[in-house]
C-alpha cells in the first residue's frame, strides 16, 4: 500500500512539473507532456520512429493510454527493439492506445465499456471501485489535461 502510494505520489509530482514549464506561449499539448516526463522516454522514442509526433501534437482531441518506461520494459526481452524495427506494428500498437475525443474517468459509467482505438480495434475499458482499466492494463494516474486531449497513464503495454 505504501508503494503504490509512493508510486503515486511520485507519478503526480512529475506530470506536475511539465505544466509548469515554458511552452513559449501555448499550452502544453499530449507530445509535450510526454516528453517533459522522464516516465515516458521509451513512448516518446516510440512514437517519434513511428512518425506519429505530429498526428498527437495535432488539433484532436485524443485520450492516449499511456504506458510508462517500466510498462514497456515488462515486455519481453527484445520486444521493444524488435517493434522499433517493424514500424506498421509499431504504428499498430501505439495507435491502440489513443481513443478519438478527449474522454476524462469521470464521464464513464461503472461496468465495462468496448471502445474503438484510432487503429480501429476494439479496446475494452472498465471502470468500477478498484479504478479504472484498458484491457487490463490499470489506470495509474488519471485525467492529465493537454491542450489537445487527455492523457491516462496506464502500467502495461496493451496489445490489440
Amino acid at each position: 500500500m505504501l508503494r503504490t502510494v509512493l508510486t503515486s505520489a511520485a507519478f503526480a509530482t512529475a506530470l506536475a512539473a511539465p505544466a509548469a514549464a515554458d511552452y513559449h506561449g501555448h499550452s502544453p499539448d499530449i507530445v509535450d507532456i510526454a516528453a517533459g516526463n522522464e516516465a515516458f522516454s521509451t513512448l516518446v522514442a516510440a512514437v517519434s520512429a513511428a512518425g506519429l509526433v505530429d498526428t498527437l501534437k495535432g488539433d484532436g482531441p485524443f485520450t492516449v493510454f499511456a504506458p510508462t518506461d517500466d510498462a514497456f520494459a515488462a515486455l519481453p526481452e527484445g520486444t521493444v527493439e524488435a517493434l522499433l524495427e517493424d514500424i506498421p506494428a509499431l504504428t499498430g500498437i501505439l495507435t491502440y492506445h489513443v481513443v478519438p475525443g478527449a474522454v476524462m474517468s469521470g464521464d464513464l459509467a461503472a461496468g465495462c465499456t468496448d471502445v474503438e482505438t484510432v487503429n480501429g480495434a476494439m479496446a475494452t475499458v472498465c471502470a468500477g471501485d478498484d479504478g479504472v482499466t484498458i484491457d487490463g492494463a490499470s489506470v495509474v494516474q488519471a485525467d492529465i489535461e493537454a491542450s489537445n486531449g487527455v492523457i491516462h497513464v496506464i502500467d502495461a503495454v496493451i496489445l490489440p
